[in-house]
């Protein structure tokens, strides 16, 4: 368990130091080239991993709640699983699913009452709005408990598909924006699924 609470620890410390900079440091939208396939590039995501989301504030609202549940699940399958799957592929499996999980959720639950500006939901129009300038982390708050945004910053525009091919000719290959804490359980899943006896032995 030790080393379980030492990633994930360390995982939502990176992530949470590389968000407040990204937060406090980019306009909302602004982008700044590390090299030609790589840029951070600052966007607030309302809803799940890589940006996906649904029914506005409400479903903005259920999926912070979903995600303390899905929390407070893996954190029971670790403790009583621990002891008996003692070994690395369960612990760095299990340790950077919970550590990206917290991570996200922390946005979710605080970052609307931290921070001075963030998406906002526009109930007349139904559409999430932007804002101006830099946020700064005050406690002045854009929004309640429950209702804060993710901020992601990586972006990888590799290449875009030629033309010529069907649905999907001339989109890029990869446009999604992600974080530390999207990595950290994109990773975690990657060595569940091609590691699954090791990490789930026969509890599952």
């Amino acid at each position: 368990m030790k080393k379980i609470g030492i990633i994930v620890f360390l995982v939502f410390l990176i992530d949470q130091l590389t968000k407040f900079y990204i937060k406090t440091n980019f306009h909302l939208n602004e982008g700044v080239e590390v090299f030609s396939w790589f840029q951070l590039k600052f966007v607030e995501n309302p809803g799940m991993a890589y940006g996906a989301e649904f029914g506005g504030l409400n479903g903005k609202m259920l999926l912070s709640i979903l995600r303390i549940f899905l929390i407070g699940g893996i954190g029971w399958y670790i403790w009583k699983n621990a002891p008996k799957l003692n070994n690395n592929y369960f612990k760095y499996a299990m340790a950077l699913i919970f550590a990206g999980a917290i991570g996200n959720l922390f946005d979710s639950l605080f970052y609307g009452m931290i921070f001075d500006s963030g998406l906002t939901w526009n109930a007349e129009l139904g559409m999430w709005e932007g804002y101006a300038g830099i946020s700064k982390a005050d406690f002045s708050g854009y929004a309640s408990f429950l209702q804060g945004c993710v901020v992601d910053m990586f972006y990888f525009p590799l290449f875009n598909w030629p033309d010529w091919i069907p649905l999907i000719g001339g989109k890029e290959f990869f446009s999604y924006i992600f974080n530390v804490a999207d990595s950290a359980i994109t990773v975690g899943g990657a060595i569940a699924i091609l590691f699954r006896k090791k990490v789930f032995g026969d509890t599952l």
